[in-house]
């Protein structure tokens, strides 16, 4: 894990280097062909360079908002009970990682300093049984409104799996024709996995791979339903549809973001989706119940709270979901 966390972010487009993956992090890479084995892979160039004439920096008299646990404001309060309607299709699915387990504890218990939710006067205790980790985060091209990406995105959740996600909404100039360049065509998601060399596109065949590397090779059992799962998948973005589907023209930034979040929660999505729209890469650090980057996020800051935004671009961390998608629009939209 800790190779994952201490993920220090390059320039997203590197040039021509070699036959190989890198082990530069962050830049794009494809498999010569598409295989769920270990193949020699190519460092990719990309013609598309950072937008230059701009500068990224916070909007003026930007100030961090202070964390709120629990509030939604008034504005966003249809978003946010939107976004929730596919914890109901979906049965939750996301909301907890492998092998997850939870008990209450007296108080005394736990350790001060460690992370815990409190109720009633006891503290919950969880646990989880996690895979072996990738050094590298894993790469996943896809957009949000698309059901077979969805897919994908609930297995990183509940493999605890940190993502750079490359995102590619409709007429986006960068990462959706990067996808046929690298594998032939514009197909989503497509996951290119740097610590293997494997990269492929069928989102079936991207969750078997990834339980099967990360995992204890079983497919949860709602996303093992075939035709069933897709269409429960689909029903779960019925109230957000349209929403992080389409580009909205963006500065593409120097370095990805990175978004502490996870799948399920509503308010992580509302920011996942003007991620999408603004194709800002991003790396998620997943963290759903019972992940142990929960600790790692409490010690960072203090507190526990998702979503948590950090941008190298700027400077700027910050928590609550409203105030990130503002300063999402405000830095990285075109006027």
């Amino acid at each position: 894990m800790a190779g994952v966390l201490n993920f220090t972010p390059s320039p997203i487009f590197r040039p021509l280097t070699g036959r190989r993956i890198p082990n530069s992090r962050n830049s794009i890479k494809t498999s010569a062909e598409l295989s769920e084995t270990p193949l020699a892979s190519t460092s990719v160039s990309t013609k598309e360079e950072p937008k230059q004439g701009f500068t990224i920096s916070p909007p003026p008299n930007f100030k961090t908002p202070e964390p709120k646990r629990f509030s939604v404001r008034p504005d966003k309060v249809l978003d946010i009970l939107g976004a929730s309607l596919a914890l109901i299709f979906r049965l939750g699915t996301g909301v907890f990682v492998s092998g997850y387990s939870a008990s209450f504890v007296p108080k005394n218990e736990i350790p001060p300093g460690q992370y815990a939710l409190e109720i009633a006067g006891f503290k919950v205790k969880e646990t989880s049984k996690l895979g072996p980790r990738p050094e590298k985060p894993i790469e996943i091209y896809e957009f949000e409104s698309c059901p077979f990406c969805r897919k994908v995105r609930e297995i990183v959740a509940v493999l605890d799996l940190d993502v750079l996600f490359y995102p590619c909404p409709r007429n986006s100039p960068n990462f959706r024709p990067k996808v046929a360049q690298l594998g032939g065509k514009q197909q989503f998601p497509y996951m290119v996995d740097p610590n293997t060399g494997v990269a492929m596109y069928e989102s079936d065949d991207i969750i078997k791979y990834l339980v099967g590397k990360y995992g204890d090779g079983s497919v949860p059992f709602m996303l093992s339903l075939g035709l069933l799962t897709t269409l429960t998948e689909g029903f779960a973005m019925i109230s957000r549809i349209g929403k992080g589907t389409s580009y909205i023209p963006s500065k593409l930034p120097p370095e990805p973001l990175e978004i502490w979040a996870y799948e399920a929660s509503p308010f992580c999505k509302v920011v996942r989706e003007v991620l999408v729209e603004l194709e800002l890469p991003h790396i998620l650090h997943s963290c759903a119940r019972g992940s142990p980057k929960r600790q790692i996020l409490y010690e960072r800051v203090g507190h526990f709270q998702v979503p948590y935004l950090e941008d190298p671009n700027t400077g700027v961390k910050m928590f609550e979901s409203a105030e990130i998608v503002d300063y999402l629009r405000a830095t990285y939209a075109l006027q």
